[in-house]
């Protein structure tokens, strides 16, 4: 489950990054972070998969637990990363006062 939330958020940041940002809020950086996230997972599905058998998808409380959080991670990140460049620069008047 947690590969099927990633890979949906990476589709929809990827989709609004394309149609609508104009690079000042860095969607693209997200959509990086993202669909590098659900390479990742994807790997670790597929490998798991192929060594140990059963079920490709996980469908537990837990899976979808651990894809929202990775999914929450990634916005920390991107916003730090947003807080870090200041790109309407409001922190910036704030040290001014």
């Amino acid at each position: 489950m947690w590969l099927v939330i990633v890979s949906l958020a990476a589709a929809i940041i990827t989709a609004i990054w394309y149609a609508v940002d104009d690079g000042k809020y860095k969607l693209g950086f997200l959509s990086l972070i993202l669909w590098g996230t659900t390479i990742m997972v994807f790997v670790d599905h597929l490998l798991g998969f192929l060594s140990e058998g059963g079920e490709f998808f996980e469908t537990t409380g837990d899976a979808a637990l651990l894809g929202i959080v990775l999914v929450i991670i990634a916005f920390i990140i991107w916003e730090i990363v947003l807080l870090i460049q200041d790109p309407k620069g409001k922190l910036l008047k704030l040290k001014t006062h």
